[in-house]
């Protein structure tokens, strides 16, 4: 005798490429830290390494970088001796703060359950 198979009450997922695509940018190891960081303003390359001292430099850049190639950090290099670089979020890049609010306070619930 088998089990009749039961449909999910859950509303359907939105496209997977949308859910997926978002999963993908954030689920990064130290990604929406450094996003999380952006979000209260502008920083340079050593204020977000004091604002996450256990990142190594190298992991630090390749975030950026990863972020800055998706459309989510913006790079701005000023012309100074020496150079000076600004990384700020964009407008996609400010969507995601709300989320990570979001999930940082579903965070502290699930937190204090335990």
């Amino acid at each position: 005798m088998s089990l009749r198979m039961r449909k999910s009450p859950a509303s359907p997922l939105p496209p997977p490429c949308a859910l997926t695509e978002c999963m993908s940018l954030i689920a990064g190891a130290w990604t929406p830290n450094v996003i999380w960081h952006l979000g209260g303003g502008p920083r340079r390359f050593g204020e977000l390494r004091a604002d996450l001292p256990r990142i190594s430099a190298r992991v630090l850049s390749a975030r950026l970088k990863a972020l800055e190639a998706r459309g989510v950090v913006h790079r701005r290099a000023a012309p100074t001796s020496p150079p000076s670089v600004e990384y700020s979020l964009t407008e996609v890049g400010r969507e995601l703060v709300p989320a990570l609010h979001a999930i940082v306070e579903v965070g502290a619930r699930l937190k204090r359950l335990r």
